[in-house]
């Protein structure tokens, strides 16, 4: 199997997996990248699995679809175009001889899910829309801090060799944050200099990993002492449970410049 980010608008990436003859596509918000893949490397795309509803990652459908005739796949609770195969938590979707388990995860949007097979070239992958970034996570446009901190603690119990298909390159100014945060997390600050020289040659910072996510990502790490008291020191009003910490990073992030 291969996984190519296909770049698209300023900071998005279409995933594209293949066998070589076969090919799937996540959130394609834009077609012209994906045809180009497919014409290239004489691929036949057999689906397209979608997260959530937003332009940026369902731009491209229609024409994938019409010009394809892959199958579409996406939220069983969200507006976007037919034919779709609706889907939600415990579906499985089958393609390209791998099983992809179907997860909800509402938060940047009220019906977002996400796919998880745990054995893709003998380790697990996970395409997560914007529910999670390397370094952070989607805003809140329609869900809750309680459901987006239900979200990504489900992720979180991923195995931590899952590969983390995250749909923008986000990390450098995700990690600012998460230095302003936790400055004196060694293994953040090793993690920058890695992204930083990957960016510095052109190339995705994605896929992340569960594990690494686990620690620097200030998102999943809510209830490490060292971020509930930042959290605190920024807003003395946070309350003191993991969803006060998460809603007052989240908001902190929001307005970090």
């Amino acid at each position: 199997m291969k996984l190519i980010p296909l770049p698209a608008f300023q900071d998005n990436y279409l995933w594209l997996l293949h066998d070589g003859r076969r090919a799937l596509v996540v959130d394609p918000g834009e077609s012209q990248p994906v045809l180009a893949c497919l014409q290239r490397d004489g691929l036949q795309l057999e689906a397209i699995l979608v997260t959530h509803h937003h332009p940026d990652h369902i731009g491209g459908v229609d024409v994938l679809r019409d010009a394809t005739g892959a199958t579409v796949y996406g939220p069983a609770r969200e507006r976007i175009p037919e034919p779709l195969t609706r889907l939600v938590e415990g579906d499985t979707v089958k393609v390209l001889g791998c099983a992809f388990r179907v997860l909800d995860v509402p938060g940047h949007t009220a019906g977002h899910i996400a796919y998880y097979c745990p054995d893709v070239d003998a380790a697990p992958l996970l395409f997560c829309g914007d529910t999670l970034f390397s370094g952070g996570c989607g805003r809140l446009f329609e869900g809750t801090p309680a459901q987006m901190l239900s979200s990504l603690d489900k992720l979180s119990a991923l195995p931590g060799a899952t590969r983390v298909c995250c749909t923008h390159e986000y990390t450098l100014s995700n990690l600012k944050f998460a230095r302003a945060v936790e400055p004196g997390n060694a293994e953040l600050m090793h993690y920058v200099q890695h992204c930083q020289e990957l960016r510095a040659r052109d190339v995705p910072t994605l896929p992340s990993t569960i594990a690494q996510e686990q620690q620097i990502n200030p998102f999943l790490r809510a209830r490490v002492p060292a971020v509930a008291q930042a959290a605190r020191a920024h807003d003395g009003a946070t309350p003191p449970d993991a969803v006060g910490v998460f809603a007052t990073l989240r908001q902190w992030k929001n307005e970090f410049k």
